[in-house]
């Protein structure tokens, strides 16, 4: 009678090995080379300040902004960053939806200039160069005394709040840009606070 012998096999120790180690490499190239992975961002309020005197509405922050490798690269390859700070003021009203009585902001444009290898921040008639972005970015980390809705837009005894937000604002990135940044979460950075606004005395 004929029997099968069991089919002999390699050790697989080292074919494993090396295996293991081509995938290893291929995995590490596809998450360097993917703008999903890396470097997280984020953007981060606190020491959100609200005053109301006879002059109106005061408001005072500080920001923390930590960009993704994507949108670093992005800004030295050319590409400017616009950053906005929204507050809107409402009234409440409890039969219909609540009223925005004032809107204000400020924005900040963020540049990167190759010949001088500088980094430039403006703001109104503010302008200034930086050797580093975090020198740059460290900029908006502070803002104080800021009037954002008069006292004529303010009804005494009612119930106000404001709404602030934080954000890089992507709709002034260059037109053919924005289409190639659509739905990348990384250059989706914002943070936001609503605060209730004191009635004056």
């Amino acid at each position: 009678m004929l029997t099968a012998k069991p089919p002999s096999t390699a050790p697989a120790g080292p074919v494993a090995a090396v295996l293991a180690a081509l995938l290893a490499a291929i995995l590490g190239l596809l998450l360097a080379l993917s703008p999903a992975w890396g470097q997280e961002g984020r953007i981060t309020l606190s020491d959100v300040q609200i005053d109301r005197n006879d002059e109106g509405l005061w408001l005072g922050f500080s920001t923390r902004i930590e960009l993704p490798r994507s949108v670093e690269e992005a800004l030295v390859k050319g590409v400017p960053l616009a950053f906005e700070a929204e507050v809107r003021t409402f009234r409440s009203r409890w039969y219909w939806r609540d009223l925005n009585v004032a809107t204000a902001t400020l924005s900040w444009r963020v540049t990167y200039q190759p010949l001088t290898r500088r980094y430039r921040v403006q703001s109104g008639a503010f302008s200034q160069q930086f050797e580093s972005l975090h020198d740059a970015l460290a900029t908006m980390q502070r803002t104080e005394g800021w009037k954002v809705a008069s006292r004529s837009r303010l009804a005494s005894g009612e119930r106000h709040y404001a709404e602030l937000i934080f954000r890089l604002d992507t709709s002034q990135l260059p037109r053919p840009f924005q289409f190639g940044i659509g739905g990348q979460a990384q250059w989706d950075l914002s943070a936001q606070s609503t605060l209730v606004i004191p009635d004056h005395p």
